[in-house]
């Protein structure tokens, strides 16, 4: 009797134990992170991208009790960055901060190099702003209908420059020339820092650019502003129309950065980086900030982020068919 008395307190004791280890949330049975995360940028530093990324990794590092470390991987239109990020352990020590871009690569290949809903999972979209439309001083226009008179006069030809093909500025240039019917020549650079170069130089004649990387010069009076690209004046520029504004119905195309980790990321680690980032991109400091480079912070739920990227996808897929853009 003693020895049955004896094994029922024990299994008992047993059941107890075995229910709290069930019990117990996953966070404590897997800690997180456990050494520096490695924050992914496909694009060149100084780049818009770039700037938003190394304000979050300070600020998420803080968050997180671990350093958090900005890692500029361009190339290939950001293919080879992203791609690093698709393929690493999906662990929440391997992240990316992306540009437009994303949406834009994988109408751009007959084989696509990713799929941006089944290799990546959503954390929150960071920023959006408007790509801006500037021309060298020398270029007699001053406005988006004098550009447009000028680009169909006999015998002008004008070159446009981008940080490549398939890149949103190459994108917001595209648009321009499929809604105008305009004849301008693509000349594409390896980033966005050589491409502002090349407009400043007077390599090329007008450039359709992110706004932080050449509002000092547009105040300095070395580019002139035509419009932005947005359905809505930039605070920054407020004289300064957009497109749309300008005479081109219908025009609209918006620059932004997202906050991604490779698919399989447990959902526990996405929901705190959400929370982490949205908390960041939302707070007063930072909002400030990126209103200095003519960004607003968004900080919206995984899931609204997923719908945008894929009604991105396939609305940059109809003008990539439209204007018969094709990978270098």
């Amino acid at each position: 009797m003693d020895r049955t008395r004896t094994r029922q307190r024990r299994a008992a004791v047993l059941a107890v134990l075995l229910a709290a280890a069930l019990a117990a949330p996953p966070s404590q049975a897997q800690p997180w992170p456990t050494r520096p995360v490695r924050l992914v940028v496909p694009q060149s530093p100084g780049a818009s991208t770039d700037l938003i990324a190394r304000v979050l990794a300070t600020r998420l590092g803080e968050a997180l009790g671990q350093q958090v470390v900005v890692d500029n991987r361009p190339g290939a239109g950001s293919i080879l960055g992203t791609r690093l990020v698709i393929d690493a352990e999906p662990d929440g020590h391997t992240l990316l901060v992306v540009a437009a871009s994303i949406t834009i690569n994988p109408s751009l290949h007959r084989k696509p190099p990713f799929d941006t809903v089944r290799d990546l999972a959503p954390i929150t979209q960071l920023s959006v702003y408007p790509n801006l439309l500037v021309v060298h001083p020398s270029v007699q226009a001053t406005s988006v209908q004098t550009l447009i008179a000028l680009a169909r006069r006999p015998g002008v030809s004008l070159n446009y420059g981008s940080s490549g093909t398939g890149t949103g500025t190459h994108l917001s240039a595209e648009l321009f020339r499929h809604l105008t019917g305009v004849a301008l020549t693509h000349v594409p650079y390896k980033g966005g820092g050589p491409s502002v170069q090349a407009l400043l130089g007077g390599e090329v004649q007008l450039a359709f650019v992110t706004l932080p990387s050449v509002l000092p010069y547009v105040r300095s009076g070395k580019l002139r502003a035509l419009a932005v690209t947005t359905g809505e004046r930039s605070a920054v520029l407020p004289d300064v129309p957009t497109v749309a504004e300008g005479g081109v119905a219908g025009y609209e195309h918006r620059q932004w950065n997202g906050f991604l980790a490779p698919v399989r990321t447990p959902r526990a680690i996405i929901d705190r980086l959400h929370r982490e980032a949205a908390r960041i991109v939302q707070s007063r400091d930072i909002r400030e900030l990126l209103a200095r480079e003519g960004a607003e912070p968004v900080g919206n739920s995984p899931e609204a982020f997923a719908a945008m990227l894929k009604a991105e996808t396939a609305r940059m897929a109809t003008v990539i068919r439209a204007a018969g853009i094709q990978a270098d």
